[in-house]
């Protein structure tokens, strides 16, 4: 690593020779390698934009120059670059980020993850630097994958109004997002990469003609004025063009001296400047380019020799729903299955194997997953949507509009819900319940282990007339917890202890989802402490079970816990039908704060927000305490149906 320790920052760049800047690509694909397999990552796509990154930092001058990177988990390379070269900790607590992080350094701009923002951004930092008169550049590079998504059109769009705003974007075409990158868009990209490009064969053109003496010139400038016609018919980007964008390429990205050369003359052009990069995820790493699901998008903890895992893995939430699907799919013809570019991460691949001609992935638009699936609906079949919890965000208006507005039946499946820590704070699905509870008429379940994935899915599909959704956590998944009883349509997991004939038990715990055993620790816990507690599984948070408000009034306090954002969660609704019923019992309710969270583990998290299992068990003991004497003379208040 004799190259790469040497360097500190982007300038450190200029002083090496073409030879040694192969030669630090290298020690770089190294250490991604090396550093990557002992901690997790994103390894395959950073191991494709090695020269694409050393190219930009050459020639554009970062932090003044803002290079801005969409979704961002390509950005290693990045962060070496510019002084980042400890990776002992990485996605971990106290360690970088495994995407951008203002708070790292300067030279990172946009760090929300989500992808096809980063051409909005640029949009209106380019102007910015307009309208404050900053002679700076603007870049953005973004995915293949990316640009499926409508909200990068509608930012080229407005980018190609401004003829004279300096802006590159960099279209860093692997043909994958996370797995093959599909569509209209990727057909056209496709015939940019195997056609003969423009500037190639003008540039043969141009040679033969000038050794013709007399005409040759003059030739060729007719054939460069009739450009138009003439590039569609060597290389068609003219939907590019016909924006009013300069396209440059296509560009091999892992030739330096030929990338070098495309930047230079995007960045002196004066406008807006498409530079396509063709990259191969995974490059220089056998193991890598040997994967054909997703060329090592996002590993765990590997051998860096084999890059086989060094641990074997338990069944997991995302696999429990994958097997169920297809299930489903053999039982019902009229169930599909629509996610975002994320086939294998939601764990549709298997039923897309079977069932090929009942799987749609629509790129990175989940807006347009979610308004496809109400047509599918309408049309007689019953869509299962699969994409992170952290992303149905992006489609709220279609749920609300198109799905429920019209009573559609599509069932929505949210893999990663609540805190899924090492991702960090965008990645954190923990908005998903608050925001469904004011879609109306809308049902979210949220299992409490694999049983409960299985069961529910199957309960979420037989709706027909309203959206169900079906959330569950990251990782493995936990043993199966029992059912001691029922109460409605709400699962007893632990039955208070008997007591004095006419008192009542002291808290109603409501667990919501995977936190199940945490919550039946607590419950031990309080039992130590004499405080005799109802724990209960709504298993449908939304609506509130009818049978609720009369359980709580039979207890002198209600606790619920929650792996979702305290406001506007299963606890806020939980008080409301309190509210509604008359029912006049304290609710203490636990949940994530409104805040965005560090990178760190799930535990760790969990640990430094109060959401584990003594930190509960403490305040609730002090909230029954404070109760003490305040109902010793009360009976039992009497409910419908005692």
């Amino acid at each position: 690593m004799a190259l790469l320790t040497r360097i500190k920052g982007p300038r450190d760049l200029d002083r090496l020779s073409p030879e040694q800047l192969v030669e630090l690509a290298g020690e770089i694909r190294t250490f991604l390698v090396d550093e990557v397999s002992k901690t997790g990552g994103h390894l395959g796509p950073n191991l494709g934009v090695v020269e694409l990154t050393l190219a930009l930092h050459r020639v554009f001058d970062s932090p003044k120059d803002k290079v801005l990177w969409d979704t961002g988990h390509q950005s290693y390379v990045h962060k070496l670059l510019t002084g980042r070269q400890d990776f002992s900790k990485l996605k971990s607590k106290g360690g970088l980020s495994g995407y951008p992080s203002r708070a790292e350094s300067d030279h990172d701009v946009i760090e929300n993850s989500h992808a096809s923002t980063v051409l909005g951004w640029a949009d209106g930092l380019a102007k910015a630097n307009e309208l404050l008169g900053k002679r700076h550049h603007t870049v953005a590079v973004i995915g293949d994958g990316a640009l499926t998504g409508g909200m990068a059109w509608e930012a080229l769009n407005n980018i190609a109004a401004a003829k004279d705003r300096p802006l590159v974007i960099v279209v860093n075409d692997n043909e994958r997002s996370y797995a093959p990158t599909i569509g209209g868009l990727a057909n056209h990209l496709a015939t940019l990469r195997t056609t003969d490009g423009y500037e190639r064969f003008l540039t043969r053109t141009k040679e033969l003609l000038e050794r013709t003496p007399l005409i040759g010139q003059p030739l060729y400038e007719t054939l460069h004025g009739a450009k138009k016609g003439f590039k569609d018919f060597i290389a068609p980007q003219g939907m590019f063009e016909d924006l009013g964008l300069k396209y440059v390429g296509p560009i091999d990205g892992h030739d330096m001296e030929a990338l070098e050369s495309a930047l230079q003359r995007a960045k002196r052009f004066g406008g807006p400047v498409i530079v396509h990069c063709l990259t191969e995820k995974g490059r220089g790493y056998t193991p890598a380019l040997e994967d054909e699901a997703d060329r090592f998008h996002a590993v765990g903890k590997i051998h860096p020799d084999t890059g086989l895992p060094i641990a074997a893995s338990g069944a997991d939430w995302t696999s429990v729903f994958g097997e169920e699907m297809v299930k489903l799919g053999r039982e019902r013809k009229d169930i599909v299955a629509i996610t975002a570019a994320m086939l294998q991460p939601v764990g549709l691949d298997k039923f897309a194997k079977a069932f090929p001609d009942r799987v749609y992935d629509v790129g990175i638009a989940e807006q347009h997953a979610v308004v496809s699936a109400a047509g599918l609906a309408t049309g007689g079949l019953h869509p299962v949507v699969a994409v992170y919890a952290t992303f149905l965000n992006r489609a709220f208006d279609q749920v609300l509009m198109d799905v429920a507005l019209h009573k559609c039946g599509v069932t929505f499946v949210l893999d990663r819900a609540g805190i899924t820590g090492t991702d960090g704070a965008s990645h954190n699905g923990m908005w998903d319940m608050s925001i469904l509870q004011v879609v109306p008429d809308l049902r979210i379940a949220a299992p409490r282990d694999a049983d409960q994935v299985r069961a529910q899915l199957r309960e979420a599909v037989e709706v027909k007339n309203v959206p169900t959704v079906v959330r569950y956590s990251k990782g493995a998944v936990g043993p199966a917890v029992k059912a001691v009883g029922k109460v409605g349509g709400m699962d007893v997991l632990r039955e208070a202890k008997p007591q004095a004939e006419g008192d009542r038990p002291d808290v109603l715990l409501v667990s919501v989802g995977a936190l199940a055993p945490m919550c039946l620790e607590i419950a031990d816990l309080l039992d130590a402490q004499g405080i005799t507690t109802t724990v209960v599984d709504p298993r449908w948070v939304k609506p509130v079970d009818e049978a609720l408000p009369g359980l709580a009034s039979r207890h002198r306090v209600v606790v619920t816990v929650e792996d979702n954002g305290r406001a506007g969660g299963v606890g806020s609704s939980i008080a409301q039908a309190l509210r509604d019923a008359n029912v006049d019992v304290p609710l203490r309710d636990f949940g994530i704060p409104p805040q965005f969270l560090d990178h760190a583990s799930r535990k760790e998290v969990m640990s430094e927000i109060g959401l584990t299992a003594p930190d509960i068990a403490r305040q609730v003991t002090g909230l029954v305490s404070r109760l003490e004497g305040r109902y010793a003379d009360e009976p039992a208040p009497q409910v419908a149906g005692d």
